[in-house]
């Protein structure tokens, strides 16, 4: 039988991971929702994923592949500012 300690510990383990996954589930989605209504949905969709990987290793992984998209898509998006920029002659 196991002792109230453990029975505590238990709940106190799980208790954290399964907040975790709620906010971390409902900011991944809010940012999903941003995606196509009025907001910062890249930025939620990340903080999302950076809460779920403290507890997740496939969010964490996932978090890594956002931050590189992120990066791609501002690369292409200063390279063509820069392009507009030049004057034709």
């Amino acid at each position: 039988m196991a002792s109230p300690a453990d029975v505590a510990r238990l709940i106190g383990r799980n208790s954290k991971r399964v907040a975790v996954s709620v906010v971390g589930g409902v900011l991944v989605l809010a940012g999903i929702g941003m995606l196509v209504l009025p907001g910062p949905g890249i930025l939620v969709a990340a903080l999302g994923f950076a809460v779920l990987g403290t507890e997740y290793t496939w969010a964490a992984t996932a978090l890594e592949h956002t931050k590189r998209m992120a990066e791609k898509a501002g690369n292409a998006a200063r390279s063509a500012g820069r392009r507009m920029r030049k004057p034709s002659h």
